[in-house]
């Protein structure tokens, strides 16, 4: 029967897969339908083995797929108060990287996409990405303002060795003496050393490493593609080395999944040259909720239930709160006392707490025709 707009609670109510969701090199193999979808299924046994053939191909991740996408504009604007930076680019949507909590998730919905296996395997690559970052930095009247590289999906995952997307994006900016800062729980970052440590040197770039967790068991779990955390770590050192300036995001924190760890994430990642650090506790925003609590009953059974209610202690008794107030910290007891452990922590290791500033007056419009630049 045609539906409507499928409100956030509806999606509790969908029926994940039959048996286990859980795939090796997977975050899920589960193809939740997503809110915007207009039709409902029922399965129906036609005597054939249906039934059976369909909870096989279900369990069965498919391999990715690249699809290349020719954009109008690549920057886009924050108007979110609670994130500190003005403009972002993401060269790709989707991540291969499968991380189950991945709070941008649902934007594959605005694709007709699966936010489950979906956004996984279904990788859209902004090829022209470069192209249409020059055609905005060279129009008159651009001013430059804090830029984020790979806010929503990692701009260094696996399809990034073979398209250089955001190699080329980072040329453009390091011609135009644009300041930039990237997020990435990828050590690919390491080949663009040689682009990042000049600007950083001038005080024009800064990286973010996540470090979710420091057992390889859970992160491959939770993280399926993701760089393990020792290379993390190593990428950190690797980039304070180059003198590159590395914060750490120990984000997001589940309670009684990664949360035990959080002081020793943070004295890991300060060991290898970290220098500032920021949080985030768990958000559940619309599919992600479904998927994430699926993810629960597959690999922590007997946590599940306590782990939900501790989210839901920091949220208002719900499973997710989008108040910009809150919706990176949480609220309440429990809540507070995390924040507390991170910022003894923070102060105990050293830590700054603001995030690294970056040098605007610098900034000069590229040539319009990048080989035309290459004569001066």
């Amino acid at each position: 029967m045609p539906s409507k707009t499928i409100p956030n609670a509806t999606l509790m109510l969908m029926r994940p897969p039959s048996g286990s969701g859980a795939k090796k090199g997977r975050g899920t193999v589960w193809a939740l339908e997503h809110r915007f979808n207009q039709d409902t299924r029922e399965e129906l046994d036609d005597g054939w083995g249906t039934l059976e053939q369909a909870a096989l191909e279900e369990h069965t991740a498919p391999e990715t797929v690249i699809t290349h996408e020719t954009v109008r504009s690549i920057l886009s604007s924050n108007d979110s108060p609670d994130v500190g930076f003005d403009l972002s680019i993401n060269p790709y949507r989707g991540c291969e990287h499968g991380c189950i909590y991945c709070y941008a998730r649902p934007t594959h919905s605005w694709l007709n996409l699966s936010p489950g296996i979906d956004f996984e395997t279904r990788i859209v690559a902004k090829v022209n990405a470069a192209e249409k970052l020059r055609e905005t930095l060279s129009a008159k009247g651009y001013a430059p303002s804090y830029l984020n590289i790979g806010s929503v999906t990692d701009a260094y995952q696996p399809a990034e060795r073979r398209l250089k997307i955001t190699r080329s994006v980072i040329e453009v900016l390091s011609e135009a003496r644009h300041p930039f800062s990237v997020i990435t729980k990828s050590s690919l970052i390491e080949r663009d050393i040689d682009l990042i440590a000049p600007m950083a040197a001038e005080r024009m770039a800064a990286v973010y490493v996540s470090v979710t967790t420091l057992d390889p068991e859970l992160a491959r779990k939770l993280e399926p593609r993701a760089a393990a955390p020792h290379r993390r770590l190593r990428t950190i050192k690797a980039l304070a080395d180059a003198g590159i300036p590395v914060g750490v995001s120990v984000s997001p924190v589940i309670p009684f999944l990664n949360e035990p760890e959080l002081e020793h994430v943070l004295e890991a990642a300060r060991e290898a040259g970290a220098v500032c650090a920021f949080s985030i506790v768990l958000r559940l925003p619309w599919e992600v909720n479904p998927l994430f609590q699926q993810w629960l009953q597959d690999h922590v059974p007997e946590r599940a239930e306590r782990i939900m209610a501790r989210v839901r202690d920091m949220r208002s008794g719900k499973d997710n709160d989008s108040d910009f107030a809150t919706r990176m910290k949480g609220q309440g007891v429990w809540a507070q006392l995390l924040r507390q452990r991170f910022e003894k922590a923070c102060a105990r290791l050293g830590y700054r707490r603001e995030r690294q500033p970056l040098d605007l007056s610098r900034f000069r419009p590229p040539a319009r025709d990048p080989a035309q630049g290459q004569l001066f």
